[in-house]
């Protein structure tokens, strides 16, 4: 599934062929994919500018001045900016053209989304799904002071805490299990045993890695490729994310692998306490 990096290189990268352009079209090539796609997109979005692109969590923004369109790419989606004229391929569900060029999402397992939030329906951050999203670990809101408060009446495993998104938000699997690494702390670790010290490692670490994974392309995953068509190469420089009976990057030992939550965790037990 792609993650924060993956959706904020997404972002990057449709950025300059969207932001100011005005919709000439919208294309839906099916009724929905998680969830329905709202039947008159293209009569709110057509003749409209697009005023910006965010990006909260792993949702991609287009913001117009009457409302956001919020795009999840599920589990297998991905943006292209093509040339219009482009002929669609079997899982292509969806394009929003600007002049040109079509922003068009790609599925294979439908699990994405594309829905439309009404500003007159209030702040973005009241939408059911991005109101219960914990703070941006990119911005200045995520702290390790709000980490400790947060946890301190606490006691599940610090990697199940990161992966839940009520505190903070968009450290999937992936990088959950680096940032940890580069902390130095045991994924089964209970959130209210963590000091503030430990969780200062662990905010600057988090911090990192993501900054780094962005910088990177993110991460080539199975069914997650770049706007342009090209791959993230984040992946050559895991520490232990999938790396199950390698030795440790640090001090050698067996990197190992255990299931949290229905999730693979990912850690070395001599580096990590």
């Amino acid at each position: 599934m792609p993650e924060l990096p993956e959706v904020e290189v997404t972002r990057r990268g449709v950025e300059p062929h969207l932001t100011g352009k005005q919709v000439t079209n919208v294309i839906m090539r099916r009724a929905g994919l998680r969830w329905p796609f709202p039947e008159n997109l293209p009569a709110l979005l057509n003749g409209q500018r697009i005023m910006a692109t965010g990006r909260r969590g792993k949702y991609l923004l287009l913001h117009f001045q009457h409302g956001t369109v919020l795009i999840h790419l599920g589990m297998s989606g991905h943006l292209r900016v093509l040339d219009k004229d482009v002929q669609a391929a079997k899982h292509d569900h969806i394009d929003i053209v600007v002049g040109d060029f079509a922003l068009r999402m790609t599925d294979p397992r439908r699990f994405g989304a594309v829905l439309w939030h009404d500003a007159a329906d209030g702040e973005l951050e009241e939408h059911l799904l991005i109101r219960q999203l914990g703070v941006e670990p990119l911005e200045a809101g995520f702290s390790a002071e709000l980490l400790y408060k947060l946890t301190r009446n606490r006691s599940a495993p610090i990697k199940q805490v990161l992966l839940a998104g009520d505190i903070v938000v968009g450290v999937g699997n992936i990088y959950a299990s680096e940032s940890l690494f580069r902390a130095g702390i045991n994924p089964k670790t209970q959130v209210g045993r963590i000091s503030l010290k430990r969780y200062t490692l662990l905010e600057e670490a988090i911090r990192a890695t993501l900054a780094a994974a962005i910088q990177q392309g993110g991460s080539t995953l199975k069914d997650f490729m770049g706007v342009d068509g090209q791959s993230g190469y984040f992946q050559q420089s895991y520490f232990v994310y999938d790396r199950t009976g390698e030795p440790c990057r640090v001090c050698g030992e067996p990197v190992k692998q255990i299931k949290q939550g229905q999730r693979s965790s990912f850690y070395c037990a001599k580096c990590q306490k």
